[in-house]
């Protein structure tokens, strides 16, 4: 009898997961998809975070891609940023960029960083802009710097060569770039761990104190070179990027296709909310009474995180969020999430006296303002 091999829908040439970036097609959007303003953070898109130092400003949202725009990118979604506040000159010490970082232990085990064996990573993605063209920098940054280890960092430049249209570009990442040494000598090892490994920077602006020689590794923090334009300059930039690839070799290939909830659920390593899905109407865990002041509950997660969490209620308390307890909601005072650990954590609701040891309630969520957010990010 003859037996056929079926192989997962993601799966191309057993080469699983060979995509280095987390959500790089742009799928999850678990805090917003709508426009958010920001100096710097995670606010939008999963596993992206906004680096904005500048006098201007910039907000992150997302970018559902038209029937065309998605036969050409491959993708459903873009991360869109506009320039929401013009800074014609970028000081010296300022920056703007879009951060990705990796962990170690998702990196290749033979990519043999800190040896003669080192190999080339290959960067492939898409790019729109609205109105700047013209040189923009990836950086990328060996973050390891544990013990005997030491940070290195490289700028490569790469050209937006028309307004309105969706580009593909591909930028091959040497080990040896600039005719260095660095990455192949001991310090440029990583160990793989739960640390920060490998950081890919998408620059939109940078002051002279980061800039450096094209294609070069360097010991200093060299994230542009000078040749970066300035997407600051005006309110009319806007700047898409998706399909974003990074893999092992000197050959870009074919986007990897990663199943929603696969995706979902990698990205939940580093950022879990609670409802995932924002409800009006939602109850957490039974609560269990500590005492007249406290009621408490310990929540298992669907996904291990990166590392112990920390973790917030957001909302306002007693409107947001409540406390059930002996036929009614009860006045809050205070509210934690405690005692975290990479797998689970107690969620610890305080009144005045409206609780009694040994007796049940209710977390409720009661707004789509209200959640509680775990993080493990970078």
């Amino acid at each position: 009898m003859s037996q056929t091999k079926v192989e997962a829908p993601f799966i191309e040439n057993n080469n699983y997961f060979k995509n280095l970036i987390i959500n790089g097609d742009m799928q999850i959007w678990q805090r917003s998809t709508s426009a958010v303003t920001t100096t710097g953070d995670y606010v939008t898109v999963d596993r992206w975070k906004i680096a904005e130092d500048s006098d201007g400003s910039i907000s992150s949202e997302q970018s559902a891609l038209s029937v065309a725009d998605q036969a050409t990118t491959g993708c459903q979604n873009a991360l869109l940023i506009k320039c929401t506040g013009a800074d014609g000159t970028i000081g010296s010490g300022q920056s703007v960029q879009l951060l990705h970082s990796i962990e170690a232990q998702t990196l290749p085990a033979n990519l043999g960083y800190g040896t003669s064996s080192a190999q080339d990573l290959t960067l492939s993605f898409w790019v729109k802009t609205t109105t700047k063209t013209g040189t923009f920098c990836v950086s990328f940054h060996k973050d390891d710097e544990a013990g005997s280890l030491t940070g290195y960092f490289i700028p490569i430049e790469y050209t937006v060569s028309s307004a309105g249209t969706w580009e593909y570009k591909t930028i091959v990442l040497s080990p040896t770039a600039g005719s260095t040494s660095l990455i192949t000598s001991a310090p440029g090892a990583i160990t793989r761990d739960n640390g920060l490994g490998l950081r890919v920077d998408f620059t939109l602006a940078m002051g002279s104190n980061y800039t450096g020689t094209n294609n070069t590794w360097a010991s200093t923090v060299e994230l542009a070179t000078s040749n970066q334009v300035n997407f600051m300059d005006s309110t009319d930039n806007e700047f898409y990027l998706t399909g974003v690839q990074l893999e092992l070799g000197s050959a870009a290939t074919p986007l990897e296709k990663v199943p929603h909830y696969v995706q979902l659920q990698r990205c939940q390593r580093y950022y879990q909310q609670i409802p995932h899905t924002a409800s009006a109407s939602w109850q957490a865990y039974p609560l269990w009474g500590i005492n007249a002041n406290v009621m408490s509950t310990r929540l298992q997660l669907p996904v291990v995180m990166r590392t112990n969490p920390t973790g917030a209620f957001v909302g306002t308390r007693n409107t947001d969020f409540k406390a059930y307890y002996n036929g009614g909601y009860q006045t809050l005072t205070n509210e934690a999430v405690a005692d975290t650990t990479d797998d689970a954590v107690r969620f610890d609701m305080y009144s005045s006296g409206a609780f009694a040891a040994n007796d049940s309630g209710g977390l409720y969520i009661n707004t789509t303002d209200g959640r509680i957010t775990l993080t493990a990010e970078f």
